[in-house]
């Protein structure tokens, strides 16, 4: 696990970092102002062009993959630290890290199964 402590630090950050900074806004978007009629939501004809558009489905991908990393680093360190699970160390990086890889798979083949 010590050779690519660095890529799953650099996923943890990459990940909140989307999650703080993008999140709020489709939150809002979805949550908020859609239902409420503070902006008009779009149609599905050009919802449906954007998702066929590459950067668009690249997009997507970020923004459900990398907080996915993000969450299994951080419950890894809530198990060991905070419940105490350090004799579990493999099966819990196994398990989180899984989790997110298994996440981030069915992620790239949905989108990219669009028709």
């Amino acid at each position: 696990m010590g050779r690519i402590t660095p890529l799953l630090w650099l996923l943890f950050s990459a990940g909140g970092t989307v999650a703080a900074l993008l999140f709020p806004v489709h939150l809002f978007l979805t949550g908020l102002a859609f239902p409420l009629g503070w902006l008009e939501a779009p149609r599905y004809e050009f919802l449906h062009r954007l998702l066929t558009h590459p950067v668009t489905r690249l997009y997507l991908f970020v923004l459900i993959s990398l907080p996915l990393f993000h969450w299994a680093h951080r419950f890894r360190y809530t198990l060991y630290d905070g419940l105490q699970l350090k004799h579990l160390t493999a099966l819990i990086a196994v398990l989180c890290y899984g989790a997110a890889l298994l996440g981030t798979g069915m992620t790239a083949y949905l989108l990219w199964t669009i028709p």
